[in-house]
């Protein structure tokens, strides 16, 4: 019997996996062996930028064609500029890529200051005020948001200060100084515009490098009940602030008030249903949905594409979150780990910020959706990452094995990328070794005025060194003589 119950297992084991779909497990076979080489992360990754920045082009030509007629006389004018700050990112993501990681990491204290003195100067008559914040610079009629590289330094420079120091991590000064004070500072100038939303993404910022570089818990409890009392605060101190949080808790309460973007957005996502009502067909873009090139885009999404599209927004930051936290893993240098992990933490959290209050799940906070809604320093910033995580991902290690053995590729070779060197761990130094007391001139018998020692000086050595091994001080023994400097002298020449 035991013989025909396993008999019967194996055959309906095997019955099982015959009537898998055979497509499936080719695909699913050919998708680990696709995910096994060494370019992987790089290839996914810049699959997901592409797919991300093409479709982010077409729904803002979708969402913006109404306001952009009704400003400016034309239905293609928040697309062209929405166009131009493409460019302009994939400029800076090509130069992202091309940096050298070492670079980056010497030069990333210069950025952070430099960043502060943005974030302080806009808050002087040299920044532009608008949407009830002090936040912009203006130049040539093209605007600039200085807290969006600002993110960026943060990370840059917070990672090497905790890599370098992570030997003294398990002690709190050397954990949270000079780290906390200097996001602390860049927190302050951002709420001085005011800007809450920015300032949350900041603190994610922050959470995640002491998160990657192996924080305890209770310090992430500290903050997170410090975030809340702070939050709390400002939301009693500014009445707008409380209307919003009002109403996210009930927004039928104003329907056309403080309420009315939350509800309007949630119309056009249950207009959309499945499938939607077509690409460019949403009736909320007609001046029904505020902001819905930028802010409430994926209503306009969920309106045109339906669930579909809704889901294919989330699988690409799903995926998203995948290679960037794969680049991480697969990475032997500390520096590159802690800030690709950082920064794929904040680009997903920013897109699921953004999801979740048009969806209703959260206040809303007014930020946009990486790579999709329209905006000139976000969708720039955003590619900066983008080429950050690349350039990172060519530095693993099989990378780096098959750039050296079989050449750039093509992809390489069409970028003219270079090789990218090899992590080689800092070179610790050894402590020096002491030789013992007796090597201060004039300190012992074993400062002899004559080069050679005679017998009898031999004999002295010799006792010293067995009365030394019975009283069980053998350091007394090797300065005493002349024979043991051999060890000292091999120790010097390594």
């Amino acid at each position: 019997m035991a013989v025909a119950t396993g008999t019967g297992t194996e055959t309906a084991s095997r019955s099982t996996r015959t009537n898998r779909p055979v497509g499936l497990r080719n695909l699913g076979t050919a998708l680990t062996a696709w995910l096994t080489r060494p370019l992987a992360s790089f290839h996914l990754l810049l699959a997901v930028f592409g797919l991300l920045t093409v479709f982010g082009l077409v729904m803002v030509l979708s969402a913006s064609s109404v306001d952009s007629f009704n400003q400016a006389g034309s239905s293609y004018s928040v697309f062209v500029h929405q166009l131009m700050y493409c460019a302009i990112g994939a400029t800076v993501f090509y130069a992202a890529l091309r940096t050298p990681v070492w670079l980056l990491r010497r030069f990333s204290h210069v950025l952070l200051a430099l960043c502060l003195l943005l974030l302080a100067l806009v808050l002087t008559p040299l920044g532009f005020y608008a949407n009830g914040a002090q936040s912009w610079f203006v130049v040539a009629g093209v605007s600039f948001q200085p807290v969006e590289p600002a993110k960026v330094a943060l990370a840059l420079w917070g990672a090497h200060v905790l890599v370098t120091k992570r030997a003294l991590l398990g002690q709190y000064r050397h954990l949270l100084v000079p780290v906390l004070p200097a996001a602390l500072l860049m927190f302050t100038l951002v709420m001085l515009q005011p800007d809450l939303g920015s300032t949350a993404i900041l603190g994610i910022v922050l959470l995640a490098l002491l998160w990657f570089a192996g924080a305890p818990l209770r310090l992430f409890a500290v903050m997170a009940l410090g975030a809340v009392t702070g939050g709390v605060l400002l939301a009693v101190a500014a009445g707008y602030r409380m209307a919003r949080l009002v109403s996210f808790l009930n927004p039928g309460a104003d329907p056309l008030g403080n309420g009315y973007h939350a509800l309007q957005a949630l119309y056009a996502l249950a207009d959309g249903g499945l499938f939607g009502k077509g690409l460019g067909q949403g009736w909320s873009k007609w001046e029904y949905l505020p902001n819905a090139h930028n802010d409430f885009i994926f209503a306009v999404i969920g309106e045109e594409l339906g669930f579909i599209g809704c889901a294919m927004v989330l699988m690409l930051y799903g995926t998203t979150a995948y290679v960037g936290m794969r680049i991480a893993a697969r990475n032997t240098d500390p520096w590159i780990r802690l800030v690709a992990a950082t920064l794929t933490t904040w680009l997903v959290a920013q897109a699921a910020i953004n999801i979740g209050y048009v969806v209703g799940l959260l206040p809303v906070t007014g930020l946009p959706l990486p790579l999709i809604s329209s905006g000139g320093s976000s969708v720039v910033t955003t590619m900066v990452v983008f080429g950050l995580l690349a350039n990172f991902a060519r530095h693993e290690p099989e990378a780096i094995a098959a750039l050296r053995s079989l050449g750039p590729g093509r992809i390489g070779r069409l970028l003219r990328l270079p090789t990218p060197a090899p992590y080689r761990p800092p070179v610790r130094k050894r402590p020096a070794k002491t030789s013992g007391p007796t090597t201060r001139p004039g300190s012992g018998p074993s400062r002899s005025k004559s080069p050679r020692s005679g017998p009898a000086q031999n004999n002295a050595a010799q006792a010293g060194r067995q009365s030394s091994r019975r009283s069980g001080d053998t350091r007394g023994a090797r300065g005493t003589s002349r024979k043991q400097p051999s060890r000292r002298q091999a120790f010097r020449t390594q």
